[in-house]
């Protein structure tokens, strides 16, 4: 028995989806089981048939309210001849007007004594209201999309991060098909179409009745034009191409830049999709970033920590003169102001911490042990006595 088709699921979609979740689908279905993409496929032919056939009924709201109406009615709804159902109605096709005809009447005499017949005819005028539905058959054309988006990452040292610097990176993208300039097409003719054999129209059967509908395959013309040699029928090629970038100054680790227009090319003349460069910054011996801050650890004597100095300390702008207070403690931290890495976004600069790191000397000769024996007793003070003062004595 011949079952009525199901179109959203044909398309994918369910029976409340929005047009435009219609629409998104057929694209990507027709893309994929267009014939010129895939040549003496017959399966791919007839389920590409099948898409722009089902989009042709949902895409309309008319005929997608009439097809909810009559599509899904049982053989039982379709004998009785109720009011709507798919053993009574109208098709609205070009010039084709069934408005008082009953479908379930005809089958019963087309079927005769053979019982069966009468439910399999009754099947096959439920799925010729697809065909009516098509309004002549014209293939829907595939819309112009914008291509897509690359994101590629480029590796760059600390002090380009700091100062920017130009990449070199290669890329391979799609770009318009220089032969047929994106259409997919040869200019060398044409082929009869297979699917109506150059007549323009194909014929469809139901019972007695027989219909010519206009060929969905060449829109009737009765000719297919050859596919590119070059892109094969895409209308893109893929191409390696090198591409230059500016990567500014104080560009951090994650960093992503836009290159409009570098991105793979669109179908049908649409805008070529962008490309995204992500920065992989290189970690430097000492100089440590966080956002605009540069951080830093300086080892210091302890003579310049007791009785304070004035030391010079590495900057990304080369030395600096630091203040050591008397008295400086391990860890200690001094801020060198506006001594960071320029954001150029904030027209600001951020500033350099410096950590002091005390470096104590190997004591290994009478004199300095004396010297530090001395010092014990003048500062007699414990510095471990506050851990035990609320009670921490294990």
């Amino acid at each position: 028995m011949a079952t009525p088709k199901d179109y959203y699921e044909t398309l994918g979609v369910s029976k409340t989806a929005h047009a435009d979740d219609i629409r998104k689908s057929y694209r990507k279905l027709a893309r994929k089981y267009h014939p010129d993409l895939n040549p003496g496929d017959k399966s791919a032919e007839e389920r590409f048939k099948t898409v722009q056939e089902a989009y042709d009924v949902l895409s309309d709201e008319k005929k997608r309210a009439t097809y909810d109406q009559v599509g899904f009615y049982s053989d039982d709804m379709a004998q009785s001849g109720q009011p709507g159902g798919a053993g009574r109605g109208q098709a609205g096709g070009p010039n084709m007007d069934f408005g008082g005809f009953d479908f379930s009447d005809f089958a019963r005499q087309q079927g005769g004594a053979r019982g069966s017949r009468q439910t399999e005819n009754g099947g096959a005028f439920r799925d010729l209201f697809s065909q009516f539905f098509k309004g002549g058959g014209n293939e829907p054309e595939l819309e112009p999309e914008k291509g897509s988006d690359l994101e590629y990452v480029v590796t760059i040292d600390f002090w380009q991060a700091i100062r920017g610097t130009q990449a070199k990176i290669e890329i391979t993208r799609h770009e318009t098909c220089p032969t047929c300039h994106g259409t997919g097409q040869a200019n060398t003719g044409s082929v009869t179409c297979p699917q109506c054999n150059g007549s323009g129209t194909v014929t469809q059967m139901a019972g007695a009745m027989k219909f010519n509908l206009t060929c969905p395959r060449c829109n009737g013309t009765g000719r297919l034009n050859n596919a590119c040699p070059t892109c094969h029928g895409d209308g893109r090629i893929a191409t390696t191409e090198t591409v230059e970038v500016r990567i500014p100054a104080g560009a951090q680790d994650g960093s992503r830049l836009r290159v409009p227009g570098k991105g793979n090319a669109g179908t049908h003349g649409a805008p070529a999709g962008d490309l995204y460069i992500t920065t992989r910054v290189e970690e430097h011996p000492f100089f440590k970033r966080q956002g605009d801050q540069i951080n830093i650890r300086v080892p210091v004597t302890v003579p310049e920590a007791g009785l304070g100095a004035k030391i010079e300390v590495p900057t990304i702008d080369g030395r600096a003169l630091l203040k050591i207070p008397p008295g400086t403690q391990n860890g200690q931290k001094f801020r060198l102001r506006e001594k960071g890495v320029f954001n150029g976004r904030k027209d600001h600069r951020g500033d350099q911490i410096v950590e002091v790191s005390i470096h104590v000397p190997k004591v290994q000769d009478e004199r300095t042990k004396e010297i530090l024996r001395e010092m014990a007793q003048l500062h007699p003070e414990d510095p471990r006595s506050a851990l035990f003062a609320s009670g921490g004595n294990a």
